[in-house]
């Protein structure tokens, strides 16, 4: 579609399953980055697809193997340690032209491809860190491709775990958990939303949030965010419309009630 946010649209009414992970984000690149080449990234994306599907991989270890190859040492794609807060980390079109990204941008990459082979992957919301994961029928291989797609078995997860949460944190159910492709695209753009607040940029942050939410309409806390950074921008009719949305999906949440207690303030500056 010519309009990116037409696609996020139409990408809003799509179940999760059928959700092409590299072309939702690369509408979301496009909103952010109007004037780059997003055409030559979608180009790229399809001459890694086209890759995808000649690499070996009758084993998970093989399947690693054949990524970190094409992605890591033949395409030279890896994590941005030097300015790692870079807005370009998080939109796919300059992580394309550039190489480097984060994580969990990188991360769209990498189960672009292994999807596109055909192998089961998924993203796993790991704790300030987002990791891959290649399944198999009773196993998956964990790959850390901010690292290059550096395997993570128990030792590795352990270490990594300590460095975020300190040194007495230990591995415990639901860390590994996958993570669905609407997701990983809010991860994606939670990344942009935190460092246009961080910078004091609310409409910008208010812009990104409005765009998570055409592709995952139904997201209670998308729109209590909504209301709250329409609160603070004054815009008065707005964040009571956001937050009649999230009363709406949520209200018996723990927010509710705060949800409500604002509602009763804005209203107040109405009349």
């Amino acid at each position: 579609m010519s309009d990116p946010r037409r696609a996020l649209d139409a990408i809003g009414q799509l179940p999760d399953v059928e959700i092409d992970i590299a072309d939702a984000a690369l509408h979301l690149a496009r909103v952010d980055a109007p004037d780059a080449d997003w055409q030559a990234a979608r180009a790229h994306l399809s001459e890694l697809a086209r890759e995808a599907v000649r690499l070996p991989g009758e084993t998970l270890a093989e399947r690693a193997e054949s990524l970190i190859n094409l992605l890591s040492s033949r395409y030279g794609y890896s994590g941005d340690t030097e300015r790692y807060d870079d807005l370009a980390n998080a939109n796919l079109i300059r992580v394309i032209e550039r190489r480097r990204g984060l994580p969990v941008a990188l991360g769209i990459i990498w189960l672009h491809t292994a999807r596109s082979a055909g192998w089961a992957a998924h993203g796993v919301d790991f704790p300030a860190h987002f990791l891959v994961a290649l399944k198999g029928k009773s196993t998956q291989a964990v790959l850390d491709v901010f690292h290059g797609g550096q395997p993570m078995d128990a030792p590795e997860l352990r270490e990594l775990l300590k460095r975020i949460e300190g040194d007495t944190a230990e591995l415990r159910p639901g860390l590994l958990r996958p993570m669905g492709t609407r997701a990983v695209l809010l991860r994606l753009q939670n990344n942009i939303v935190s460092r246009r607040l961080q910078g004091g940029n609310l409409h910008g942050a208010l812009a990104a949030i409005e765009d998570m939410l055409r592709i995952a309409p139904d997201h209670a806390e998308l729109w209590r965010q909504a209301g709250l950074l329409n609160q603070r921008l004054d815009q008065v009719a707005a964040a009571l419309q956001d937050f009649e949305r999230f009363l709406e999906l949520s209200p018996d949440s723990k927010a509710a009630a705060r949800v409500r207690s604002a509602m009763d303030e804005l209203r107040t500056r109405l009349n």
